[in-house]
């Protein structure tokens, strides 16, 4: 048995299924999908914070996953990417992506998504500039935003 300063047990909700794990204390919670939940949609990049690749939605609100441990989520409700496919809410949105090649490596896109679709969720009818603003804390190094931008609004309106 482990120290039970070095880990903890904790229970949560990850896209709909009750999941109880022991944590190390210093995992992320990104990590802590992607290698012990199997869940590899959320991206680790700059593990500081800022590029949002490691986005998941955390009791109905955006974090980022490289911030926030593991242990932080006990008891909560836990939606990754795969969850918001597999729920169909982000359905959209993923074809506005792709109809307005709002990507191009791919490795932003579902922070980017998961963003818009709260963005969405609180907002249903946002302005570009609150557009932007949403995403503004989202890097993507290939697109330019433009077209992401105009993928979310056409996922607001439903055009295709």
């Amino acid at each position: 048995m482990k120290h039970p300063l070095t880990e903890r047990e904790i229970r949560a909700i990850v896209n709909g299924r009750e999941v109880r794990a022991r944590v190390p204390v210093r995992k992320s919670l990104v990590d802590w999908l992607r290698e012990d939940q199997g869940l590899t949609g959320s991206h680790v990049g700059c593990e500081h914070g800022v590029c949002g690749a490691c986005s998941v939605v955390l009791d109905g609100a955006v974090v980022r996953g490289c911030l926030t441990l593991a242990v932080q989520a006990d008891g909560a409700r836990i939606e990754t990417i795969e969850g918001a496919t597999e729920s169909g809410r982000i359905g959209r949105l993923q074809e506005a992506f792709y109809q307005r090649a709002a990507l191009q490596c791919g490795f932003c896109t579902p922070g980017m998504l998961l963003v818009a679709a709260e963005l969405l969720a609180r907002n249903p009818n946002p302005s570009r500039d609150e557009i932007r603003e949403a995403l503004s804390g989202n890097l993507c190094r290939c697109t330019g935003y433009h077209a992401i931008v105009d993928a979310v609004e056409a996922a607001k309106s439903g055009s295709r």
